[in-house]
């Protein structure tokens, strides 16, 4: 059964705060939105691990996974704090019954002046003897992960040294990783979501629903835009109304048999509390609009052909 999620980045949670409302407000909305479901803030933002599963059961919302962000390619410092994080991560995931550790790479400050880099350059790109130094961090990632029960997906992201599809394949080609496909970072990076789905369907263990406007991006690498956080936070658009072919997407995708959480995942900028309702709206519409789209898209059994 398809199940319907969000996350609290689409409502405008960074860091350990959010302006708009509480963490169990938050969730409230969530929930009163129609969503099954929910990813988790950054550790700790629902408080103790026991706190963060009472936040969640109050709700009536299943965890669904934890967004897991670890500079892969950095210092050995810096990805030992990443993993530090991690493992709190995990114990509220556990404290929850369960749910999915979404590793990502966070790039590099330079990646972040040049999005999308790898479309039509790979200088910026991992050298094979630092795909040498990640491939073994991504697997005590997913050592850690299994440590705690759990099971890891990762998530390519823009801006990232796991972006455009080469760069996909040759994690998959030297990993047993399994993916979230998030289709809207896929379409930044210059792919057809669809046809990611279809060269990476045995390995799509979770799936991001996101709408994007290119011209965004386009407008953010001819002007080599150099706030990434400003123009990112308007990327996103509301889902039907950006350049992702989501219905294309949504038919493969449940043609093929994919039965797991489909999870609205819109990134914008922290969220005021005079803001908030207009996004808890917006969060409401996108799920409406996917559910609709859902059920349209479901194989139908003979009897009901019949």
């Amino acid at each position: 059964m398809i199940r319907l999620g969000n996350a609290p980045v689409s409502y405008g949670v960074f860091g350990t705060t959010i302006d708009g409302a509480s963490p169990t407000d938050l969730l409230t909305s969530i929930a009163a939105a129609g969503y099954h479901g929910s990813e988790l803030g950054p550790p700790g933002f629902f408080g103790t691990p026991a706190q963060t599963a009472e936040a969640f059961a109050a709700a009536g919302l299943s965890a669904v996974g934890s967004y897991v962000p670890i500079h892969f390619a950095l210092d050995d410092a810096t990805v030992a704090d990443d993993l530090e994080r991690m493992a709190i991560t995990c114990a509220e995931l556990v404290a929850c019954g369960g749910g999915l550790a979404i590793l990502a790479d966070e790039g590099s400050p330079e990646l972040l002046l040049n999005p999308a880099r790898a479309w039509d350059d790979r200088s910026l790109a991992l050298s094979d003897e630092t795909w040498a130094i990640v491939i073994p961090r991504v697997q005590e990632a997913i050592a850690l992960a299994a440590s705690y029960g759990l099971e890891c997906a990762f998530h390519p992201h823009i801006s990232t040294y796991v972006e455009s599809p080469w760069e996909v394949q040759r994690l998959l080609d030297t990993t047993d990783m399994h993916l979230t496909l998030d289709i809207g970072h896929m379409k930044l990076a210059g792919a057809d979501p669809t046809e990611c789905l279809a060269a990476w369907k045995d390995r799509i263990r979770h799936v991001h629903i996101k709408d994007v406007d290119m011209h965004v991006i386009d407008a953010a690498k001819s002007e080599r835009r150099t706030d990434f956080d400003e123009w990112w936070s308007g990327v996103c658009t509301p889902l039907g109304q950006g350049d992702v072919d989501i219905e294309a997407f949504v038919e493969s995708l449940l043609g093929g048999g994919y039965d797991g959480w489909l999870v609205v995942e819109q990134d914008r900028r922290p969220t005021s509390l005079a803001e908030y309702p207009v996004v808890a709206a917006e969060q409401e519409a996108n799920r409406v609009w996917l559910a609709e789209l859902v059920q349209r898209s479901l194989p139908r059994s003979g009897d009901d052909e019949a």
